[in-house]
């Protein structure tokens, strides 16, 4: 079942208003599976705009921290219902707007309603402790206050997930928030701030500019209201925007890029590690910070892994995400596509031998999408650019190893740590990964990419600013530690 989805002009929310940018300008998004089509058009904002939500947002602030997290959540809850309400109709539109399929769209919405269900929760939660004072007629005790004003600038690549839960936690614990989506995802941004609004979240709590993000995530970060930035994207985007903020004093968490890998043993279970490699590898066309890059592959099983892999992999359908038949869709814009394309040619001019796909998909309808077919990669060395840098398309880089260690040596050598897994059925040696790979998040038998919304997640070296988001521990990023002693 699918529901018709107008091609309107989607408009920025500031006070609880539907308002257009000041400039007067749009922009159209285009559906990546089908360049002819239209699925809406965005505004094209300035810092002006910025200004705007931003100063709605300060005023909204000061009542709406005077809530009980109790009623703060009772929010949340509403906003859920109102996106469980349209479930189908805000995943129809992030498959026609960004291109995944439709059943991982729906997946993903589904996911949004929980985080939101769970932070509503967590506004009954204790927020400080009491500490024994020296003073025997003084109580002393912490408690935890709201940063602020928080902006909030969200990747194409999960449109619905990563936003709400950024702003889910940044609104439970009684802060505001201004969001810039990204631009290939932004009518679907404008999907979720409609179910905030149907929920009636009072009119400042929530905004959302859309634009560039040379304009307006530049404004948003260089704005002296806001007292948080929390971000997902690029490195070279993330460490433009840590910098920003350190220099002004406003708080920052950054999660950025990965080169995840996985190894796999001689002593795994082919067929699951096959199944956790394609699907950590090449769902979502390979377009995760936590999707498999790298796979580390021993060398008895090295040959019968390869064949069991590209005997799957060969099945694969490609396709427009609306389509049931479709297990892959399209990348996300012509450009993600042109960069997957010349990652693939790097590869192939290092030295790499590509064993499997590697081109761009123009059957059935395909020549007017973005769709890449799924690259598989052998001879690759751990120096090529390939097994270095993050490609953000379906592509996997086999690597041979001769030893558990070996692997080791090489799965963290690269500037990322974002997550890793491992396939293997000895305790000793999963113990060894747990406490030798660099990664925030570590998997045993199970994919690289995903992980369970009540946990923190996060990853180290270059791949966030070392901050956890989700979970109880995003109350670490979106509240200040305040002490208190009383004297009687």
């Amino acid at each position: 079942m699918t529901t018709s989805v107008q091609v309107k002009t989607h408009l920025n929310y500031i006070n609880g208003e539907w308002v257009s940018s000041l400039r007067n300008k749009v922009g159209a998004a285009i559906n990546p599976a089908n360049k002819n089509e239209i699925v809406g058009y965005v505004q094209c904002s300035t810092g002006e705009d910025v200004d705007r939500a931003v100063a709605a947002a300060k005023r909204a602030q000061k009542e709406w921290r005077r809530l009980s997290g109790a009623e703060r959540g009772d929010y949340l809850y509403k906003i859920a219902n109102s996106l469980e309400r349209r479930l189908e109709e805000v995943a129809e539109t992030m498959t026609r707007e960004m291109g995944k399929t439709f059943p991982e769209a729906k997946g993903e919405t589904m996911r949004g309603i929980a985080i939101l269900r769970y932070y509503a929760g967590e506004g009954m939660r204790k927020v400080g402790d009491v500490i024994p004072a020296t003073d025997s007629k003084a109580l002393m005790f912490t408690t935890r206050v709201p940063l602020g004003v928080i902006g909030v600038i969200s990747p194409w690549n999960f449109p619905v997930a990563i936003p709400i839960w950024k702003m889910a936690p940044a609104l439970i614990y009684g802060n505001t928030v201004v969001m810039k989506p990204a631009q290939e995802a932004a009518v679907t941004a404008a999907k979720i701030m409609e179910c905030m609004h149907e929920a009636g979240i009072p009119a400042g709590v929530v905004n959302m500019v859309t634009g560039a993000g040379s304009e307006v995530g530049t404004a948003i970060v260089n704005h002296s209201d806001v007292n948080g930035i929390t971000f997902t994207g690029s490195n070279a985007t993330g460490k433009q925007i840590g910098q920003a903020a350190l220099a002004r004093g406003a708080k920052y968490q950054l999660e950025m890029g990965g080169k995840n890998p996985v190894i796999i043993t001689a002593d795994a279970d082919l067929d699951l590690a096959v199944e956790g490699t394609i699907s950590g590898g090449l769902r979502s066309t390979g377009q995760k910070c936590t999707a498999t890059s790298r796979v580390f592959v021993q060398a008895e099983i090295y040959d019968a892994f390869k064949e069991k892999l590209l005997e799957q992999v060969k099945e694969i359908t490609i396709g427009n995400g609306m389509e049931g038949t479709s297990w892959m869709g399209p990348c996300a814009s012509e450009n993600q596509m042109k960069t997957v394309l010349s990652y693939i040619e790097k590869g192939k001019a290092e030295g790499a031998r590509l064993i499997y796909g590697g081109e761009r998909y123009t059957e059935n309808g395909g020549e007017n999408g973005f769709f890449v077919q799924p690259a598989i990669f052998e001879e690759v060395t751990n120096g090529m650019v390939i097994a270095q840098e993050e490609i953000f398309g379906p592509v996997l880089a086999l690597i041979k190893v001769e030893s558990i260690e070996e692997a080791l040596t090489q799965a963290n050598d690269v500037e990322y740590g974002l997550s890793a897994s491992i396939y293997t059925k000895d305790i000793g040696t999963m113990m060894s990964f747990i406490n030798d790979i660099e990664a925030g998040l570590v998997r045993i038998n199970a994919e690289t990419a995903g992980v369970e919304l009540q946990a923190p997640f996060g990853g180290m070296k270059q791949s966030s600013s070392h901050s956890r988001e989700q979970g109880q521990a995003a109350i670490e990023f979106f509240t200040a530690i305040k002490t208190v002693f009383v004297k009687a």
